[in-house]
């Protein structure tokens, strides 16, 4: 008789978690984002959103929680209940740089998270103030070893601070940093000349582009990109190896019931093929792309290795 409750209690374990998949979604879905509303994630999380919430019936909310390099964001969705209802927007910033640049984290992005799919990716763009006397990489590195006084760059995240660090071990020069609270701030002290360089997501500076202040002298996709088709690659400027591609996906607690994690996956699949949302991404210089939870996985531990080793060369590390 003892065996054959035991049986029961482990067949009623075994399927709770494909009952609870079978009903989800049965209430609305918070989709957290760590960065201000407006800015690029944000914009992604509400195009994703609205498209989501038509599929899976029910309401997917938008929450912004800014603050601390998305690290206030992660940490509340490392958190919650494994249940579905809380993801997490997981751009590069918190999932890769976050654990190459700080001593402590009050989450693990490999072990506290479920990886659903990636939703985005793009290049950065190598930009500088249009009244700077140089057309190329070339000549900007000359100009950066002739007037190092003038060499400094301008970044508002982690992960373009990192890239410019890996321009500078790349080309041997000594681009100073100058840090600003947000990329507004960091684009106008470009286009103003206050400071003479940024590598930045194309978003920020595209009005500067548009307007003739900021002018942009190489990409750091591996081939050019339709968006700036007549921006050369960094390895068409001379400079190997500096292949950056950034990228925002949807996470799940760590614990998530797998077919959750599998109907969420394939919803987003769904969203990310509409043509509409394909024009809006690029319309902002974004590719639209989804992946399987494995591929996404192996992509946050090959970037965390790839950026620990530039910011241990760079002699990067906060507390």
């Amino acid at each position: 008789m003892r065996f054959f409750r035991m049986m029961i209690v482990a067949v009623l374990t075994l399927s709770a978690p494909v009952a609870h998949a079978e009903t989800y979604p049965a209430k609305p879905i918070r989709l957290v984002v760590g960065y201000s509303p407006g800015g690029g994630n944000d914009v992604m999380a509400r195009i994703v959103a609205a498209k989501l919430q038509d599929r899976l019936g029910q309401p997917v909310v938008v929450e912004n929680k800014a603050g601390a390099q998305s690290i206030i964001a992660a940490e509340f969705v490392a958190k919650a209940p494994p249940d579905g209802y809380t993801l997490l927007v997981a751009p590069s910033g918190p999932m890769t740089i976050n654990p190459a640049i700080y001593s402590k984290l009050p989450y693990a992005p490999r072990d506290d998270f479920a990886p659903v799919s990636l939703i985005a990716e793009f290049p950065l763009l190598l930009a500088v103030t249009a009244s700077l006397p140089v057309k190329s990489v070339a000549e900007l590195i000359a100009h950066a070893k002739t007037r190092p006084n003038e060499a400094n760059y301008a970044s508002s995240a982690a992960p373009f601070q990192l890239a410019a660090e890996l321009f500078n071990q790349k080309t041997g020069s000594k681009f100073v940093h100058v840090p600003f609270k947000g990329s507004g701030d960091a684009v106008a002290a470009v286009a103003t000349g206050t400071v003479i360089m940024t590598i930045s997501d194309a978003g920020p500076i595209s009005a500067g582009l548009q307007g003739g202040a900021i002018r942009a002298l190489a990409v750091t996709s591996a081939t050019r990109h339709p968006a700036f088709a007549g921006v050369p690659t960094m390895a068409e400027a001379g400079i190997v190896d500096m292949v950056i591609t950034l990228w925002t996906g949807i996470v799940a607690p760590a614990g998530t019931p797998a077919p959750i994690i599998k109907r969420l996956q394939q919803e987003i699949a769904e969203v990310m093929r509409l043509p509409d949302v394909r024009e809006r991404y690029a319309s902002l210089g974004i590719d639209a792309v989804s992946s399987t939870p494995e591929a996404y996985a192996r992509r946050i531990a090959d970037d965390i290795a790839r950026w620990t080793a530039i910011a241990k060369a760079a002699d990067i590390k906060l507390n």
